[in-house]
């Protein structure tokens, strides 16, 4: 079959790749060790709950449902898994589920053995997650299976001629929760109804994010009483024209927090840096208040330092895709981002809201940021449109717990 060819193939990439990509390295050990990890201790009962994220974006878009479920039913028994190192490695501890583990690679006989292991009594897949052999023999089994926050597109290869096979795969799911109206009529083209229209999770993941907001003292004293410029997620593309700008506007202050902080990638930054900067782990309340730039050398603090800012700017808009800009806007944050958005509808939708602002270049970042920090009637309303932008999203966690699992909250 040419579908398990192509994963077994892939199987024997990643672990070729190994050899020289840390990532790819530790997918290929993590996945010798799963089938131990199970048989040590998952219950021979088994009575899963599965859910299953790409990623670590995937599991905190996920995360208000897993933690929904716990609250309200706490003796569900949840397996959680993973495919890429970027969530297992985040996440193996996560306390929301009784098992967290790779899942291994897409092929019959992983999957049967997978299964026979866990035995789960219900399967939940979360927005892209669409394996073939894994959603046949959950069907086969009998076993609901549920795709939620789905998003869907007309030049995916499911809506194409040659994607039968694809569209097959799709038939396996009991039910789709999706994101929009666009994936529904895409859907139903191709004779799929099961579906209901509920929305994105994220936008409650990054509420709860909000409410739980932690206290940073040093970033406080920073912040306090000055403009804020937060930079969260940045890439050495993002980072040359903002730090640039940020040379010579002497009039704010920035916050930057790399997607990657090791010390050559820190060094970098330093070195564009012409106004008195610290690290945050070397910070104090006293030293951080006299520094016009804060380099968050750290994770898991992002989510908590947008609350300190007055405009963001999200990376990765000039490489691969942007990170997550739901998380800044939450905190009534205009928020600023590079030209590879298109695959994000929470993108275009803040743009048309005038929430959000796309840019192509560092001429174009220098044009808006002056704009919305010269002018504080177009900030206040910039900042506004965005909040009430999350604010009327969220509820879709709500809708699938009361719609799949009769919780009402």
């Amino acid at each position: 079959m040419i579908y398990n060819f192509g994963i077994y193939c892939y199987k024997q990439l990643v672990a070729l790749a190994g050899m020289r990509n840390a990532k790819a390295r530790k997918l290929t050990q993590g996945q010798k060790g799963i089938f131990d990890y199970l048989s040590q201790h998952a219950d021979p009962q088994g009575g899963y709950l599965w859910i299953h994220a790409s990623s670590l974006g995937e599991f905190e878009q996920g995360r208000p449902l897993i933690e929904a479920i716990r609250k309200a039913r706490p003796d569900t028994r949840i397996l959680l898994t993973f495919f890429s190192p970027s969530g297992y490695e985040v996440r193996k501890n996560y306390p929301g589920a009784d098992l967290v583990c790779y899942l291994p690679f897409d092929l019959p006989g992983n999957v049967k053995r997978f299964l026979d292991l866990t035995r789960p009594t219900q399967a939940i897949f979360i927005k892209y997650e669409f394996w073939a052999n894994y959603l046949n023999e959950l069907k086969r089994r009998n076993i609901p299976t549920y795709s939620i926050s789905a998003i869907f597109r007309p030049n995916q290869v499911f809506f194409r001629f040659y994607g039968g096979y694809f569209r097959r795969i799709l038939r396996n799911f009991t039910h789709l929760y999706i994101q929009n109206e666009q994936s529904r009529q895409l859907l139903a083209g191709i004779g799929i109804t099961n579906v209901s229209v509920v929305g994105d999770t994220r936008f409650d993941r990054v509420s709860d994010i909000r409410l739980s907001a932690k206290d940073l003292p040093v970033i406080e004293a920073f912040a306090q009483g000055k403009k804020v410029l937060v930079a969260g997620s940045s890439w050495p593309k993002d980072e040359e024209f903002i730090l640039d700008y940020f040379n010579h506007r002497d009039d704010i202050k920035l916050i930057i927090a790399p997607h990657e902080i090791h010390e050559s990638h820190l060094l970098f930054i330093e070195s564009l840096l012409k106004r008195p900067t610290l690290r945050y782990t070397q910070a104090t309340e006293a030293t951080a208040a006299t520094c016009d730039c804060l380099i968050i050398d750290c994770f898991g603090l992002l989510s908590s330092i947008y609350r300190y800012g007055i405009l963001a700017y999200v990376g990765g808009g000039f490489g691969a895709g942007i990170h997550n800009i739901a998380e800044a806007a939450v905190y009534d944050l205009p928020v600023i981002f590079g030209p590879n958005h298109r695959r994000f509808k929470e993108a275009h939708e803040l743009i048309a809201c005038g929430g959000g602002f796309a840019i192509d270049s560092g001429e174009a970042f220098r044009a808006t940021a002056d704009r919305l920090l010269s002018d504080p009637d177009a900030l206040a309303t910039a900042s506004h449109n965005a909040g009430h932008y999350i604010a009327s999203h969220t509820g879709a966690t709500r809708l699938i717990l009361k719609d799949l699992f009769g919780i009402e909250e």
